[in-house]
């Protein structure tokens, strides 16, 4: 836990007298660090001094003296901020006293519960505690029991926990349930205004098993693009914008969000369930509001022309990934007796995948053979056993259908001259490279990178070590070489994927940057220009977060500025 930086050649170590600020980090055994927001070396706090501060507390320190290894310690000469944080753990009564001994084992000390502060908690339930009073040199923390998850043996418990752990917004606010009630419960006849009708395309969906929410479908044909062979390929995205309007009590919730969060056997959804799984959900047989991106594909993998368009849309089938790759595999076998009707165009799907796989390859995109995991309950919801996914054509086809999609979409928006959000994933530093050029070398591989790597070197090097032993180990130490990808209004490309341009369009109902995408790409069809709502004055702002914390039973503290600044 403890990192510490070389001083330069040259360099002062920092004075004794010198006040430094950061953010407090807890540890299980009563110390603590404070991780410096200049980015130097951790600063050792030891336990008595820890005995004041919470784990997550904003401190302002100074240092006092360094040990033989030359590493700071320090003493805690203010608490600058204290995020209002719950507490969750378990609720104890030892000789007569209520506390409650916290999860997460950085927080150092039990926080103490007076007699009328239990609510209907009962001794050793896992509970959720507000802080009364803050903990001090000579008294520990207080505080009072705001909501009961349930028995240490409940089944889903660590979902609860990790929620609440973590600060995932679970509970809409009332205004935004509010307005997704009143929402229709079906397209009406004045939202399909201005757009193509599309109800006689077969556009399908094809997701897992469990899947709840369709935002994506597609349906491809032969076309002739020139002289050449080649395919039309739709990809229709559920219309969220249509719903979500900027600056909305929904907005803002979603904003909040970001995304979705998967659980095992839950999902907190980014918007209400009235919209992740009624209106914006591609269901089978219904009619949906949908922007599509149409492209011409050349038998080559190239998309050749494209255009977006709303549109409403009817879903001809749900497919599952292990349907579909049963009919492509055996077209006379039993699933596609019973999608008779769909089969040739599943086949058509097929044939462009393998088109886009192609162009894939030719220009050197990273396509490394990842192992993922599904975490399997039993039918109380207990974890039974973590299992590999089994990824077969079906995921790849659609992988590939969506990567042409948010490509076109990209190449949109900057075509359009307005800004907008990109995906960007920059190259390996030349830290990195160095790394993993010794790495390489270490493991024998006989292969490495250039001074200006480029994407098909990293799949060189996969396909190379695909067949040995420690393949896995040598595809991680290529992914972490590089760095994580980002969204920025600022586009410089995508290294893995060995794209000029590239963003996220596919997704809106559980990720809100594809719905900003779709937002500007509306905005570019209309000729205007898409705008952020006003910004709430800090004043504003402040009487917005105090309700809402209010709402969720938290009172502000001092920690409401910064919260602020997140939400809006």
């Amino acid at each position: 836990m403890y990192s510490k930086k070389n001083t330069p050649p040259g360099a002062q170590p920092a004075h004794f007298s010198d006040e430094i600020e950061g953010s407090a980090q807890g540890h299980r055994d009563g110390h603590g660090f404070v991780v410096r927001d200049d980015g130097e070396g951790d600063i050792y706090i030891p336990p008595n001094e820890m005995r004041a501060v919470l784990h997550k507390d904003r401190v302002r320190v100074r240092i006092v003296r360094q040990d033989r290894r030359g590493r700071p310690e320090g003493r805690v000469l203010e608490i600058i901020e204290r995020p209002p944080q719950p507490i969750i753990g378990r609720l104890l009564q030892e000789s007569g006293v209520w506390l409650v001994a916290p999860e997460d084992k950085r927080y150092g000390q039990d926080v103490l519960v007076p007699k009328g502060a239990t609510g209907a908690a009962r001794s050793g339930q896992v509970v959720v505690v507000e802080l009364i009073e803050p903990p001090a040199l000579f008294g520990q923390p207080v505080g009072r029991v705001t909501e009961v998850l349930g028995e240490v043996d409940d089944p889903g418990l660590e979902v609860e926990i990790a929620v609440r752990k973590y600060g995932v917004p679970h509970e809409f606010s009332a205004a935004c349930l509010a307005q997704a009630k009143a929402l229709p419960d079906k397209v009406r006849a004045q939202d399909k205004r201005r757009r193509v009708d599309l109800t006689d395309v077969p556009l399908v969906t094809i997701d897992g098993e469990d899947a709840r929410d369709f935002d994506d479908a597609v349906y491809c044909e032969p076309a002739r693009v020139g002289r050449s062979k080649g395919w039309r390929l739709l990809v229709a995205i559920a219309d969220v914008s249509h719903y979500v309007e900027t600056g909305s009590a929904i907005d803002v919730d979603a904003y909040d969000r970001a995304t979705s969060v998967y659980f095992p056997r839950r999902v907190i959804p980014m918007l209400p369930e009235k919209l992740s799984n009624g209106l914006c959900s591609l269901n089978p047989e219904v009619e949906r509001l949908c922007m599509v991106c149409d492209m011409l594909v050349t038998a080559k993998g190239q998309v050749h022309a494209y255009q977006f368009y709303p549109a409403v849309m009817y879903s001809h089938a749900r497919f599952t990934y292990t349907e579909v790759a049963a009919i492509l595999a055996n077209t006379r076998g039993p699933e596609a007796g019973r999608r008779g009707e769909r089969v040739r165009d599943l086949l058509n799907l097929h044939d462009v995948y393998r088109a886009l796989l192609l162009a894939r390859r030719e220009r050197g995109a990273v396509d490394f053979e990842s192992t993922e995991t599904q975490i399997v309950c039993d039918e109380n919801g207990r974890i039974e056993k973590i299992v590999p996914r089994t990824r077969n054509d079906a995921h790849r086809l659609i992988e590939e259908a969506m990567l042409a999609a948010n490509v076109c979409s990209a190449d949109f928006i900057a075509q359009g001259g307005q800004p907008g959000l990109f995906r960007v994933h920059e190259g390996p530093t030349p830290e990195k490279q160095e790394m993993l050029r010794g790495y390489l070398k270490s493991m024998a591989v006989g292969m490495t990178i250039g001074d200006d790597p480029r994407p098909a070197e990293f799949q060189a090097i996969a396909e190379a070590t695909r067949d040995r032993p420690d393949a896995q180990q040598i595809h991680t130490m290529l992914l972490r070489s590089m760095q994580q990808a980002i969204y920025t209004p600022t586009n410089s490309g995508h290294f893995g994927l060995a794209f000029t341009a590239y963003t996220h369009f596919t997704s809106p109902i559980r990720r809100y940057p594809d719905l900003l995408v779709h937002r500007v790409i509306k905005a570019i069809l209309c000729g205007t220009r898409y705008r952020l709502p006003v910004l709430p004055t800090p004043g504003e702002a402040q009487a917005k977060l105090a309700k809402r914390l209010a709402a969720r039973g938290a009172a502000p503290g001092a920690g409401a500025r910064k919260k602020i600044r997140r939400s809006w």
